[in-house]
């Protein structure tokens, strides 16, 4: 019988841990790989009874990889599954059962994202699939994505019918702290690709950034919700563009 892993990676998670990890309590293990937290998710998730590892942070992608290898002697599958979500009962009676094909190496899942309390339905958070259950030795993530990492499968992926829940973003403080950390990432992205920021982009990019999650993504189906988040994307990508304006400002 095969057996799966639940791996959770953590970062001063305290208010989320212990939460996860109940709900992935239908896995064979449940691995903490832990990036050597401040606060006291070690040590709630050792009281739970999941197995701790941990391992200093470089990336997304090296992160999950150095998981995958660390469960191998222990699991021939993987489910990730991040701080923030949660394993629904019906999702683990499914993967259960998927992990059973002998045809499919990873397995997508669509994602019920809420975001500022709210489940967001569209805008561009709907269905957002992630390939999260994954075949040991059969799958890993490409290096160059250091993030929204990407896996890389040595065989067929298959499409879960069931979600996971993420309670993404709770407050539009923590939005903004990611969105800059994302817009700052991409922005080095198009520097290294030699891209110079022409005086058009602070406009049409933005508004094509609008227009494709309120309009093309159907984001008034979100009502104002999905407005807001619509104009706070096309912010982030007018920022993007400021900033790569500012690296070749720098550059020697």
């Amino acid at each position: 019988m095969n057996k799966l892993a639940a791996i959770i990676l953590t970062y001063n998670e305290s208010d989320n841990i212990m939460d996860c990890i109940e709900s992935a309590r239908f896995a064979d293990l449940i691995v903490i790989f832990d990036s050597f937290s401040a606060d006291d998710t070690v040590e709630k998730a050792r009281s739970a009874g999941a197995k701790v590892i941990q391992h200093p942070f470089e990336n997304y992608a090296a992160q999950r990889n150095a998981a995958l290898a660390a469960v191998q002697a222990w699991a021939n599958w993987v489910l990730f599954v991040d701080a923030d979500e949660r394993v629904t009962p019906e999702l683990a009676k499914e993967a259960r059962q998927a992990i059973e094909s002998p045809e499919i190496v990873g397995w997508r899942i669509p994602r019920h994202n809420y975001i500022f309390g709210k489940l967001t339905r569209a805008t561009g958070w709907y269905p957002d699939y992630q390939t999260r259950l994954l075949k040991v030795g059969a799958a890993h993530y490409d290096p160059e994505r250091k993030v929204h990492e990407v896996v890389i499968l040595a065989g067929a992926e298959g499409v879960l019918k069931e979600h996971l829940i993420h309670y993404n973003y709770r407050d539009v403080a923590q939005f903004l702290q990611k969105q800059r950390k994302y817009a700052a990432y991409d922005a080095g992205i198009l520097y290294h690709q030699g891209i110079h920021p022409k005086l058009r982009n602070y406009i049409l990019q933005p508004g094509r950034h609008f227009w494709w999650r309120f309009v093309t993504l159907k984001g008034y189906r979100d009502g104002l919700h999905g407005l807001r988040l619509s104009l706070l994307m096309s912010w982030y990508e007018l920022r993007k563009y400021t900033i790569l304006r500012k690296l070749w400002q720098k550059s020697p």
